[in-house]
């Protein structure tokens, strides 16, 4: 058999393995994780001549009943004691730390001002204006310079982390900077604009 043959014959006989495990599933209602332990290694079907028929195929697992599933745990919640108090909340502010230890600013950007500068700086986010327009990027990569050059870093310690086609970002330092500089720093320059 050439091997043009063969390469045909393997492809058809992969599709058709696929194909009936996937009706399988939708017959039988099948968990989808478990669907994939069901197919067996398509090179086990391989003679040595060619491949057999997909019809020969006998899947030696069969997880088609729902009884081969773990039983869910009822855990109940613990309740707090009354004695011990609960603290409140202290909102996290514009400016945090993150589980990396990197400082987070939460930033409500303003596109396609006249000029860069912090308009103002509230419990939720930081507001800055951007003198780019909103498009291909521009306003992220305006937004990035002017903070570091607000914060007094190297544009490389200063990264956008979310928001790229938002106006709600999160901006991440990688300097060793502390929470409360970086805020005093956007309050002294939003006093200044």
């Amino acid at each position: 058999m050439s091997n043009s043959r063969l390469l045909t014959r393997f492809i058809q006989s992969c599709c058709n393995v696929l194909i009936r495990s996937f009706l399988r599933i939708k017959t039988s209602g099948l968990q989808p994780h478990r669907a994939f332990l069901q197919l067996e290694p398509l090179f086990k079907h391989c003679n040595g001549r060619g491949f057999s028929s997909p019809r020969k195929i006998k899947h030696t697992r069969n997880y088609t009943t729902r009884a081969n599933t773990m039983p869910k745990d009822n855990k109940t919640k613990k309740s707090q004691s009354k004695d011990t108090p609960i603290s409140p909340e202290v909102p996290a502010g514009p400016v945090s730390r993150d589980k990396t230890g990197c400082v987070t600013i939460a930033i409500h950007a303003k596109p396609g001002a006249k000029q860069n500068a912090v308009t103002d700086v509230s419990t939720e986010a930081v507001g800055v204006a951007i003198a780019a327009p909103p498009s291909d990027g521009e306003a992220n990569a305006e937004l990035v310079w002017y903070l570091s050059r607000v914060l007094e870093l190297k544009k490389s310690q200063v990264t956008l982390d979310k928001g790229c086609k938002s106006r709600e970002k999160v901006v991440k330092l990688s300097a060793s900077v502390s929470p409360e500089e970086v805020l005093e720093r956007l309050k002294k320059e939003a006093a200044n604009s």
